[in-house]
């Protein structure tokens, strides 16, 4: 996840996952896949595509969504932050360090914001963890809101970015359980476009409004979405099941299926019918867990995956593929927007208002991801995305330098040039490994390998956007870490060429397969090799002992 999109991988993968349990006609169909396939498909006939009567689906699950909005504001805080930090008058003394360490800390903590809601949903419940989020959402910005000094903001940083986690990662298995199969890939592209909508109202905020101001805004931003999920959304079925609350499952599965006309044929409603489904489904759930035990009567490690061609090759295209995703600039200059604008010297243009049309270009952008993902194929976005992100960073690395020099005036030229990059980068290289950390892992370290692979380029993101400031004082410039930001790019696209597996239409087990193919045809190869020597050798020592007996 990009932390504004890791859930369009998951709703991919829960997709994907029910096309092939359910459409591989090639495959045997015991009694385990039929319940699979009935679990899926047999209450589709039920449902119309009507809108109307998924009105209900729609509006909870937009408003789980709606703490995505507290998320935007988190990422892009820092632009409106550190430089008003960094002023002269801010009355707080720092040092680039701690700014640099501001910006990027918050990324160090969603993994550990992921892991408490993964323990917190299973126990709480989707909805009640989105509430619990709230809290140190609050309390974060609060503490920077009231700083007295950089720390009192780092804390706030902290507190916030565990908050993003918990708050996002609920609601997008939230929507996943709740959402009719034709229009969650719609539903769940709404919490990254949500997120950028909260972008969009920082930066305008911080165009007009003091660093603190807008903290005490973030907190309304905050509160908006509790009040709304808090009257409106009731918990997810599938959550109430698991935990035995079958009476409450009944009732939350009556209000988000309340629109639907009675099923023709059929002396039960179409929430009833969900209601049997969801109950079998957990009690198979229940028998594989029970299966699933070595001889000691422990759950098997799923960590011996990892050890496979099928584990150990994704994880590292995947830590490849976000190291050059991160120190290609895109979160350096999400992080670091309006430093970046003023390092390039674009005088006469306002930062702080052109970081407000970044956050629009993003808003857009995002509007357009899903159409994107299903319409072209993930190597050909990859390399069109790298391609056009290190033409724009060069040009405008040239121009910066020119500016710099006063050999032009042409100071807009690295504005528009930031803007069509933002456009590059989400067309591939922005969106493409947090969904490929859903698609590469086998079924059975599925869950594991996307948190891990997630974790991992959270990190590398804190250590990309905390070199901003030491690349521009050891490259000598703006415009030698845009030229910089241009070599990655490109590297990013030989990457896409020549190491990246397409993904694109699919099967999650025919990329399982292509894993080990490649593992087994080398094996191939390795065994040819070595009966090919032991010929050899064989023939020589045949020759030898000939020419010996003639001797």
């Amino acid at each position: 996840m990009d932390p504004l999109s890791v859930g369009a991988s998951q709703l991919q993968l829960q997709i994907r996952s029910e096309d092939e349990n359910c459409n591989d006609k090639n495959t045997k169909q015991d009694d385990a896949f039929r319940e699979v396939i009935t679990s899926c498909r047999s209450l589709s006939s039920f449902e119309t595509s009507c809108l109307k009567t998924a009105m209900p689906q729609i509006g909870v699950s937009i408003c789980s969504a709606s703490f995505h909005i507290v998320v935007g504001v988190a990422l892009s805080y820092s632009a409106v932050l550190v430089p008003q930090l960094e002023a002269e008058d801010s009355g707080i003394p720092v040092t680039k360090f701690l700014t640099s360490l501001v910006a990027s800390i918050i990324t160090l903590m969603v993994p550990v914001g992921a892991i408490i809601a993964g323990y917190m949903m299973d126990s709480l419940g989707r909805i009640n963890t989105i509430k619990v989020a709230a809290i140190p959402a609050i309390l974060g910005l609060l503490l920077i809101a009231t700083a007295t000094n950089v720390y009192f903001i780092l804390a706030g940083r902290i507190f916030t970015g565990v908050a993003c986690a918990m708050g996002t990662s609920p609601a997008i298995v939230y929507i996943t359980e709740v959402a009719r199969a034709d229009l969650r890939g719609s539903l769940i592209s709404s919490g990254p476009t949500l997120a950028s909508f909260g972008m969009v109202l920082t930066y305008i905020a911080g165009a007009f409004l003091n660093w603190r101001t807008v903290a005490w805004l973030g907190i309304l931003f905050t509160i908006f979405p509790i009040i709304l999920i808090w009257i409106y959304v009731p918990e997810s079925p599938v959550y109430l099941v698991t935990h035995g609350r079958i009476e409450d499952a009944a009732k939350s599965l009556q209000f988000l299926y309340k629109k639907y006309p009675p099923p023709e044929n059929s002396l039960e409603s179409l929430a009833d019918m969900h209601l049997r489904v969801l109950m079998r489904d957990n009690e198979k759930r229940l028998n594989k867990n029970m299966l699933n035990v070595n001889s000691k009567g422990k759950q098997k490690s799923k960590w011996a995956g990892f050890a496979k061609p099928t584990g150990y090759k994704p994880l590292t295209i995947l830590f490849f593929f976000f190291l050059i995703q991160q120190f290609s600039g895109i979160y350096i200059t999400l992080f670091f927007s309006v430093t970046f604008l003023q390092d390039v010297g674009a005088d006469g243009i306002d930062p702080f208002v052109a970081s407000i049309f970044l956050g629009v270009v993003r808003f857009v952008m995002s509007c357009l991801n899903a159409w994107l993902l299903k319409r072209f194929k993930r190597r050909f976005l990859v390399m069109l995305s790298s391609f056009l992100m290190a033409a724009l960073m060069f040009i405008s690395g040239t121009v910066t330098i020119w500016i710099q020099n006063g050999a032009t005036e042409l100071k807009w030229v690295p504005v528009v040039c930031l803007l069509l990059y933002v456009c590059a980068s989400m067309i591939g290289l922005l969106m493409i490994p947090w969904t490929m950390t859903a698609e590469l892992f086998p079924n059975e370290i599925r869950g594991l390998g996307h948190s891990l692979s997630f974790s991992i380029a959270n990190v590398i993101m804190f250590f990309a956007v905390q070199s901003y400031r030491t690349l521009l004082d050891v490259l000598g410039g703006s415009h030698a870490v845009q030229w910089f930001f241009a070599l990655i790019s490109i590297i990013g696209f030989f990457f896409g060429l020549f190491f990246l597996p397409e993904t694109h239409g699919k099967k999650l087990s025919e990329i399982e397969a292509y894993f080990e193919k490649k593992s087994s045809s080398k094996k191939s190869r390795v065994v040819a090799s070595d009966i090919y020597n032991v010929s050899t050798n064989a023939k020589e020592i045949e020759q030898m002992l000939t020419k010996k007996e003639n001797a």
